[in-house]
């Protein structure tokens, strides 16, 4: 075996020289990182561009415009859930302003109150769980009706999450009045 055996794969540069002082390394290892230099009026001018951008893409989002949607919303099965969850009320969409008033409720220092609170609380919880199967199932039913042979894994959770929220709140904004089914 040679010496130059011995030494392949290793790097000759680092042999002989005493190590570098961490400000000289640092130094050395310093790049100029910033971006050009822009002045003040023209930062404020990309900030209300971006404002702009961000205004018009949450708009586009918020009317269900089709390129703006992420993912879990694309689709035409995703807007008919949509837009079947939204055609009609559902016990779920009242369940936080319930549950606000239970809460109100539970401060009365009167435990026949206090009781009678949380027990509506988990009875609101429990019909709102069981809406919520069967509202899903309706979901999965009315999607293999329209679309058959469509996958339906996650369109009852989606339409049922969906549901639950106040009709206000919804995101993308519902279509329609329920009024108009």
């Amino acid at each position: 075996m040679t010496s130059t055996d011995s030494s392949a794969g290793k790097n000759p540069d680092k042999k002989g020289k005493p190590t570098p002082k961490r400000k000289d390394a640092e130094a050395k290892s310093t790049r100029n990182f910033l971006a050009p230099a822009t002045t003040k009026a023209e930062k404020n001018l990309d900030k209300a561009a971006a404002r702009e951008r961000r205004l018009a893409t949450r708009a586009a989002y918020m009317r269900g415009e089709e390129s703006a949607l992420p993912a879990r919303d694309k689709g035409p099965v995703r807007k008919f859930v949509r837009d079947y969850v939204d055609s009609r009320r559902t016990i779920g969409e009242f369940f936080l302003p319930v549950i606000m008033v239970v809460l109100v409720l539970t401060v009365i220092p009167n435990r026949y109150v206090q009781l009678l609170a949380i027990l509506f609380m988990y009875g609101a919880m429990a019909y709102s769980i069981g809406s919520g199967f069967y509202f899903s199932r309706k979901i999965r039913q009315a999607v293999n009706e329209k679309f058959p042979g469509e996958p339906t894994k996650g369109l009852g959770m989606y339409g049922w999450l969906r549901s639950t929220q106040m009709r206000k709140m919804r995101a993308p904004a519902p279509s329609f009045d329920i009024k108009q089914k």
